[in-house]
C-alpha cells in the first residue's frame, strides 16, 4: 500500500485514525501495530511471517543482552542478536549478487535463488539492530512485546524510513502526547509532503522516463536528466520523510528531521549531514565510531570512512553501481578532510557549484541500471561518441517541463520557507495565512486526488532499497 493512493488516503487512513483515537490509551499502540501489519501485508503477504520473526528475535535477544550486558556473554548475544537481522538481510537482497559474481569469477553455475526483496527491510533490519545494539549499551530493554513491535513496523515510516533509533522514542512508546495542534502540524506536513511526490517528483519521474526512452539524445538532454533525476530522488524521498514525520506526529510520535535543504551544501561533507540523515547518523554511530571514528589517527580513521561508505553504498543496493556511489563518495569524503576542505572555504559561490556538480554525477551513478548503461550516462555528459550537443527532443522537454524544473529547484532551497516565515511575522499577513491555509491543503489535495484517479501505480523510489 502506498501514501500516495486512494486506497491510503481515504480508506486505510481515516479507518486507522478513527480506531486509534477511539481507543483507550493503553491500547493504542496495539492498534497502530495491527494497522502497520495490514498496511505491510497489503503488499507484502508472504513477507509478514519474516518481519515477525525478526521482531520476536529482536525482542528476546534484547531481554537476553539486557541480562547478561555486564559479563562477557552480553556482548555475545549482541553479536548473535544482530548476526540474526543481518542473515536476513543478507539472505533476500545480497545472496544472489555474491552468487553471480562468484558464478563469472569462478565459472561455476550455481543457481540462484530469486527471491523477491521484502519491501523496507533494509529500514526495519536497521531499527532492530538499533534496539539491541542500543540496550547492550544501557538502555532499558522492552518488557511489552507489542510496544517494541509497535516501534519496528510502525506504518508511517516502515517502507523507507527516516531510521528511528530506539533510543530515540522508547519513551513515547508508552506516554506519548496527542492534541489537536500537534495533529493539525502533522496533516499539513503529510499533506506537503504529498504535494512533493505527485506534483513534482512524480512529473521529474516522467523527464527521466523520457530521457530513458528516447534515441535522440544529445549533451543537453543528458545534463538534463542529470539536474531532473537528482530533483525527482530528492523531492520523491524527501517527500516520504515528510509524509512519514507528518502521520508520526498525528498519533503523537516526534521523529526526528531526515532532510535539511541538502543542495545549499557548500561541501559534500556538509551535504551528508543535510541529505538522508537518519542513515548517515546510523552509520555514524553504529560502524565508524564502534570502528575507532577518528580516534586512532589519522589512517585508521580514513580507512574507516572508505568501510563506512562502501557499506552505505551496498546498502542502497546488491549491484555494483551502488558500491561505486559509496567510494565515489568515500572519495571526496577523504580528500575534503584531508585538504579541500580549508580550501573550499575561501569562497562562497564556487564551493557551491562544486557540491551540486558532484552530487548530479553522483545521482547518475546512482541510477546507472548497468555498468555499460552508466559509463554511457557519464560519457554523454561530456560528449563523447559524437552525440550533438543540443537535440530537438532536449529542447521539447525542456520546454516542457520548464516550469516543474524552476519549480523544483526553488523548492530544493528554502526561499519559500523563509517567504511563508516573514509573512506570518507580520500581524495581517500572520492572520491571512492562517485563514488561507486550510483551503491552499484542501486546494492541493483536490489536485492530487485527481492526478491519482487518472494516474498510474507511482512508487516511491526508496521502496526497492
Amino acid at each position: 500500500m502506498l501514501f500516495s493512493s486512494i486506497t491510503f488516503l481515504y480508506y486505510f487512513l481515516p479507518l486507522t485514525l478513527v480506531l486509534y483515537f477511539l481507543s483507550p490509551g493503553r491500547l493504542k499502540s496495539a492498534v497502530l501495530l495491527l494497522a502497520s501489519l495490514v498496511f505491510y501485508g497489503w503488499g507484502e503477504p508472504r513477507y509478514v511471517l519474516l518481519m515477525v520473526l525478526s521482531i520476536l528475535s529482536g525482542y528476546v535477544f534484547g531481554l537476553l543482552v539486557e541480562r547478561y550486558r555486564k559479563k562477557r556473554a552480553g556482548r555475545a548475544l549482541c553479536v548473535i542478536s544482530v548476526g540474526i537481522s543481518l542473515s536476513f538481510l543478507l539472505c533476500f537482497k545480497y545472496l544472489d549478487f555474491f552468487l553471480e559474481n562468484l558464478n563469472r569469477a569462478a565459472g561455476l553455475e550455481i543457481s540462484l535463488l530469486g527471491l523477491a526483496l521484502p519491501i523496507g527491510i533494509s529500514f526495519y533490519t536497521f531499527q532492530i539492530i538499533s534496539y539491541t545494539v542500543d540496550v547492550y549499551r544501557g538502555e532499558r530493554a522492552q518488557r511489552n512485546l507489542i510496544h517494541l513491535a509497535a516501534y519496528v513496523v510502525m506504518f508511517p515510516q516502515l517502507i523507507a524510513g527516516p531510521i528511528v533509533r530506539y533510543s530515540d522514542i522508547a519513551g513515547q512508546l508508552t506516554v506519548r502526547e496527542h492534541s489537536f495542534s500537534g495533529a493539525a502540524s502533522g496533516i499539513r506536513r503529510f499533506v506537503i509532503g504529498l504535494g512533493k511526490k505527485i506534483l513534482i517528483a512524480n512529473q521529474l519521474g516522467e523527464l527521466c522516463a523520457g530521457f530513458r526512452a528516447s534515441e535522440e539524445k544529445s549533451v543537453l538532454f543528458y545534463w538534463l536528466y542529470a539536474v531532473a533525476f537528482s530533483l525527482h530522488i530528492y523531492f520523491d524521498f524527501s517527500g516520504y520523510s515528510d509524509m512519514a514525520i507528518g502521520l508520526g506526529r498525528v498519533f503523537g510520535f516526534r521523529f526526528l528531521e531526515n532532510f535539511h535543504y541538502p543542495y545549499i551544501s557548500a561541501s559534500i561533507t556538509e551535504f551528508w549531514r543535510r541529505w538522508h540523515i537518519s542513515l548517515g547518523s546510523w552509520f555514524r554511530d553504529y560502524v565508524y565510531i564502534p570502528l575507532g571514528g577518528n580516534r586512532k589517527g589519522q589512517k585508521r580513521q580514513l580507512l574507516n570512512i572508505l568501510i563506512v561508505w562502501m557499506l552505505t553504498g551496498f546498502w542502497h543496493g546488491a549491484a555494483w553501481n551502488f558500491i561505486l556511489w559509496g567510494l565515489y563518495f568515500a572519495f571526496f569524503l577523504t580528500i575534503e578532510k584531508l585538504w579541500l576542505l580549508k580550501l573550499l572555504k575561501g569562497s562562497r559561490f564556487w564551493p557551491h557549484v562544486y557540491t551540486l556538480f558532484l552530487v548530479m554525477i553522483s545521482f547518475v551513478i546512482f541510477n546507472g541500471e548497468s555498468m555499460g548503461q552508466l559509463l554511457s550516462d557519464l560519457a554523454g555528459l561530456v560528449g563523447t561518441g559524437g552525440i550533438p550537443l543540443v537535440s530537438a527532443e532536449a529542447v521539447y522537454y525542456l520546454r516542457s517541463f520548464g516550469i516543474v524544473l524552476l519549480t523544483a529547484v526553488a523548492g530544493a532551497t528554502p526561499v519559500f520557507r523563509s517567504f511563508m516565515l516573514k509573512i506570518s511575522k507580520d500581524p495581517i499577513g500572520g492572520k491571512v495565512l492562517n485563514l488561507a491555509e486550510p483551503f491552499a491543503l484542501a486546494g492541493v489535495m483536490l489536485v492530487i486526488t485527481a492526478y491519482l484517479v487518472d494516474g498510474s501505480f507511482n512508487p516511491f523510489l526508496y521502496f526497492r532499497f
